[in-house]
């Protein structure tokens, strides 16, 4: 199979999959984050401490009051181009009577999570009833009891979960989550800037001399030490400390060699058009993106190994309408319904038969790999594993130690 993005998109492809962490990053003008400097938060995790506990719930006002608050990151659903609505929301309160409060504040993880933590660990509502986390913010989650268990019945259709996403380690059995949308971290690079040559290895990114000065990887820890573990024949499903030093130790020797640019969040978009950056890691969105307008930028999974994350639906404590959301949440679990979303935001596919929709309404879409990954393309991608309060604490401060210094 060849891993490369095709080199022609059409536009509603690249506009699906303009990257809400390009949209937030760029918006604020950000650099390149070079060696000398402290790494972008991006997606990063920080430490966090907590113990497990039982995620208390409120009385439920979803009979009395017909509304539901959901926050999720910006560009991630559907919208109307002309009238700037959105048509899945609008369906679903047509056909439920449930308004829906829906907020685009969901910029970052740990910025997020340091907005509702104050509120849940006192045991007051957030003002939300549902939100989008990344699995390891679920796992943590989880972990310090700020989230409920979902009422399964009030969701029939959760049997629509893709096979791949119903049993993941950071929630097994998906008890407290499900997925809303998926994507990989992999590859990329300009082939203007490495003389038409092909970057389709970490090992190429770490220590190819035609390439030094001019690789970023990603300030996102999981992402950046996943990729490099999948390349030493490490299983980043159950890594041990020593699995994780020697990824940090590879990483250390190529940025001491000066083969490393710096750490970026998504910002490595625009010195990756330009040819400042030769090659680089990074997500699948922000490159299709790109591509719409170079497209021979090249994008590849790597043989030994992608990340795989996903954004998922968690109902926080406290919530005042968790029957609402979890009607709201089985809406989305419709494959029309799915379909709809995926073919504007055009990230993978979490429900069964959303493809067989699209290849009757947009056969590009339901053809691309990125978005209906089949079995062989899915066999590389790997989640990384979920962290302990400690290992979080521990590999987190290794991870700045090495991209702020």
């Amino acid at each position: 199979m060849n891993d490369q993005i095709p080199p022609t998109l059409s536009v509603s492809l690249a506009r699906g999959l303009l990257s809400r962490r390009t949209l937030m990053i760029g918006a604020a003008g950000l650099g390149v984050t070079t060696l000398a400097a402290c790494g972008s938060k991006g997606r990063s995790p920080s430490a966090s401490g907590g113990t497990s506990a039982s995620a208390k719930s409120a009385q439920d006002m979803s009979a009395s009051e017909k509304l539901v608050n959901w926050s999720n990151w910006p560009e991630y659903i559907d919208v109307d181009d002309k009238t700037q609505k959105r048509p899945t929301l609008e369906a679903f309160t047509k056909q439920t009577g449930i308004k829906v409060n829906y907020t685009e504040d969901y910029n970052d993880n740990d910025e997020f999570y340091a907005k509702v933590r104050p509120l849940l660990a006192a045991g007051n509502d957030t003002g939300r009833d549902v939100w989008c986390s990344t699995d390891w913010m679920v796992a943590r989650l989880i972990r310090q009891g700020y989230v409920q268990k979902l009422d399964l019945a009030n969701i029939p259709n959760h049997g629509n979960v893709e096979d791949s996403l119903k049993n993941v380690e950071f929630d097994p059995g998906r008890v407290y989550s499900l997925p809303w949308q998926s994507g990989f971290a992999g590859i990329a690079y300009n082939p203007k800037a490495t003389g038409g040559k092909k970057v389709e290895t970490v090992d190429q990114l770490l220590t190819d001399p035609s390439l030094k000065g001019k690789v970023t990887l990603l300030s996102e820890m999981r992402d950046s030490v996943g990729l490099v573990m999948l390349a030493m024949g490490k299983d980043i499903t159950k890594f041990t400390d020593a699995d994780f030093n020697a990824a940090i130790d590879e990483i250390k020797k190529a940025k001491d060699a000066g083969q490393l640019r710096g750490f970026t969040g998504n910002e490595y978009t625009k010195p990756l058009a330009a040819g400042d950056i030769a090659a680089c890691i990074a997500w699948t969105g922000d490159v299709v993106q790109l591509q719409a307008e170079n497209p021979s930028l090249g994008y590849v999974l790597p043989q030994t190994g992608c990340t795989l994350w996903s954004d998922n639906f968690v109902i926080p404590a406290m919530a005042k309408h968790k029957k609402n959301a979890e009607t709201l949440i089985n809406y989305y679990y419709d494959p029309k319904v799915m379909a709809q979303v995926v073919d504007y935001v055009n990230y993978i596919a979490p429900v069964k038969g959303s493809k067989e929709v699209l290849v009757k309404e947009d056969p590009s879409v339901a053809k691309n790999q990125l978005i209906f990954p089949d079995p062989q393309t899915l066999s590389r991608a790997h989640v990384f594993r979920g962290l302990t309060p400690a290992e979080e604490t521990k590999y987190s401060a290794k991870w700045a130690e090495l991209t702020a210094s």
